[in-house]
């Protein structure tokens, strides 16, 4: 395939996005929450661990713990037991009340809005505050890179990074601000669909007329 120019790569990549957006027009965040607090405690939990299987113990555990003050005074065991399911769940519980501890000593409770302040909270990293920012609070921030927008990135061409800090970079500079946090939920909601890692269905697939990797 011939060297693609960016501007002819802005082009496409907006052509991609158009034609997702018309494919799945209901593409949200998969994690069920009520609150901007209640989605960074979902997307920790998510962590090597299905939507499913986390909106499935999240009911009862946004029941026994609904606040940041509240979670910081949980039980480790006690925690360990709700949120055990999702895997890794020693970690996670121990993540889960420092961040609402700093949450409620240093915030008042409250999440907060900024990139810098989320990532200062213990177990948020970039992709979980990108999630947070973009969902919640409706700020583009960034682009949530999980394995689907990762493997996607790579087929669709966008970018030939495979760090997802530089995938994320590579992103964000074909799309406007305002399509950022929609990429990802596109791209996610395609890969799960359509582009799975093995046997992607490219006679299914909505963009394969613009994709670099396509079969047909």
């Amino acid at each position: 395939m011939p060297r693609e120019s960016k501007k002819a790569r802005k082009t496409r990549a907006a052509r991609v996005y158009e034609h997702l957006a018309e494919e799945y027009p209901d593409a949200k965040c998969a994690l069920d929450y009520g609150s901007p607090f209640e989605l960074a405690v979902a997307t920790i939990l998510s962590a090597q661990c299905t939507d499913v299987r986390v909106n499935m113990v999240t009911p009862k555990l946004f029941r026994r713990y609904p606040d940041a003050r509240s979670l910081a005074g949980a039980e480790q065991e006690e925690l360990e037991e709700l949120i055990h399911s999702t895997g890794f769940f020693r970690n996670k519980a121990r993540s889960l009340v420092r961040m609402a501890t700093v949450v409620e000593e240093d915030h008042g409770g409250e999440l907060p809005r900024t990139m810098k302040e989320l990532v200062a909270l213990p177990g948020i990293g970039r992709k979980t505050a990108n999630v947070i920012l973009g969902n919640a609070f409706g700020i583009d921030e960034g682009v949530v890179v999980d394995t689907h927008v990762k493997r996607l990135s790579g087929r669709l061409q966008f970018t030939a990074e495979t760090n997802p800090d530089k995938i994320e970079r590579g992103l964000m500079e074909l799309l406007p601000r305002n399509q950022w946090t929609m990429l990802a939920h596109l791209l996610i909601y395609h890969g799960r669909q359509v582009c799975p890692a093995r046997r992607p269905r490219c006679n299914e697939c909505a963009v394969s007329h613009l994709c670099p990797s396509s079969a047909v």
